[in-house]
């Protein structure tokens, strides 16, 4: 079996992952460190939780290690990401790994204030992780300048495009040298992110852990089908076994993320709701408590379906089914992370059965149903299909009735006798 020491890595960065405790490299770090200290582009290809950030963030650092940090110091490594959290757990990462290596490093994103973000910058440091629409308001006031970035990560390039973000991704790559080391890594491939894949790399190595659309083996899955009035009721039993000890409860909207956070509350079932409407310092709030059990629900909305790192994560419950199937995917992706086991649980109403549906298609399986327990509001049966009506026959001219039929011959003869 491959060890981190097998793969070519420095002491500074073999020294910091032994302080956290690994051992062993994950598939896609064993496969993807070499070619990032070879100075390859990359196509990764890989769900959440598979240690992709150290896939990336070791080779990296250890590539600044081989070159002597400049005076003035400027932005060498951009990491781009779709949201808050990510970038700040990528950030964290490069932290950890690289606390031996003298590295610098600051993230910038949305919904705080920018100074302590430009002071850093102004400052000077080598990597610098960004969400697209913070880094571009810094680029357009000239605080963030990338003309010396000679390496360009996009992670989770797949959610940047199913954000919007799209557009502003090419803005920034227009703004980094065209000679660079491109990194892009994905959990699914759909055709604009392979186009854009196609514009960006050259001669990549792909690496493909998994196949974009299945979901992790180790998930026992299950549904429940209920009245969209029995769903609480059905979550609040669920809630009463022990072993949900760490669970996250997925919504379709905000509005219904913050309502169903309060009625768990009212329960006196301590949970807190994270979405795209929370502050900045909610979120990070709400994370922290969450991480550290002094709560066991956490509700939230899709933003919080990829990218988060939570260890011991027991069960994901669909409350409301994903608009998008593939999010179902990200969502109980959240558990079962690091070899571990997990449980997502899905709750079906009567008028989500094509959400079902094409979940059920995209993963090539039925989830097995589950009886709801008594007293808690049943869907109605579902719909039989309609049969084909059959062709109308054509009205008469007499305001749509049919004539009467004409008699038979043998009567009319039989009369004229």
């Amino acid at each position: 079996m491959t060890r981190f020491e097998d793969l070519s890595l420095i002491e500074p960065l073999l020294r910091a992952v032994r302080e956290e405790g690994y051992e062993f490299p994950t598939p896609i770090q064993e496969r993807t460190i070499r070619p990032v200290l070879e100075g390859r582009d990359v196509l990764g290809c890989a769900q959440t939780g598979t240690g992709k950030t150290a896939a990336f963030a070791l080779p990296i650092l250890q590539r600044l290690h081989g070159v002597p940090f400049p005076t003035p110091r400027h932005v060498r490594v951009l990491v781009l990401s779709p949201t808050r959290e990510l970038a700040s757990q990528i950030g964290d990462s490069f932290s950890r790994y690289g606390r031996h290596t003298g590295a610098r490093h600051t993230t910038v994103y949305g919904g705080v204030g920018q100074n302590p973000q430009a002071h850093a910058l102004r400052t000077g440091v080598d990597v610098l992780v960004a969400t697209p629409g913070r880094l571009l308001d810094l680029m357009e006031q000239g605080i963030a300048r990338l003309d010396r970035v000679g390496i360009l990560v996009l992670d989770e390039a797949d959610r940047m495009l199913d954000m919007g973000f799209i557009h502003d991704v090419r803005r920034v790559i227009a703004a980094v040298p065209r000679k660079r080391q491109t990194l892009f890594f994905s959990a699914t491939l759909p055709r604009d992110i392979q186009a854009l894949a196609r514009d960006i790399l050259t001669s990549p190595v792909r690496v493909e852990v998994t196949p974009p659309t299945t979901t992790v083996e180790k998930i026992d899955q299950s549904l429940y089908h209920v009245d969209k009035h029995g769903k609480f009721a059905l979550l609040r039993e669920l809630l009463k076994s022990p072993e949900l000890a760490r669970t996250i409860v997925f919504t379709r909207t905000k509005r219904g993320a913050n309502k169903l956070a309060e009625q768990l509350s009212g329960s006196f079932i301590q949970a807190e709701a994270i979405h795209g409407n929370k502050s900045q310092s909610a979120r990070e709030r709400a994370l922290e408590n969450f991480k550290r059990g002094l709560g066991r629900v956490l509700v939230a909305t899709d933003i919080a379906a990829r990218g988060l790192d939570i260890e011991e994560i027991t069960h994901v419950v669909n409350y409301d089914l994903p608009d998008v199937p593939e999010n179902y995917v990200h969502r109980i992706g959240r558990t079962a992370r690091a070899g571990a086991e997990g449980v997502a649980i899905t709750f079906c109403a009567p008028e989500e059965r094509d959400e079902l549906a094409a979940v059920e298609r995209l993963i090539r399986t039925r989830i097995p149903v589950r009886p709801v327990p008594r007293g808690i509001a049943q869907p109605a049966p579902a719909p039989r299909p309609t049969p084909h009506p059959s062709r109308p026959r054509p009205a008469s001219p007499s305001f749509g009735h049919r004539p009467p039929a004409p008699r038979p011959w043998s009567w009319r003869k039989r009369r004229s006798r």
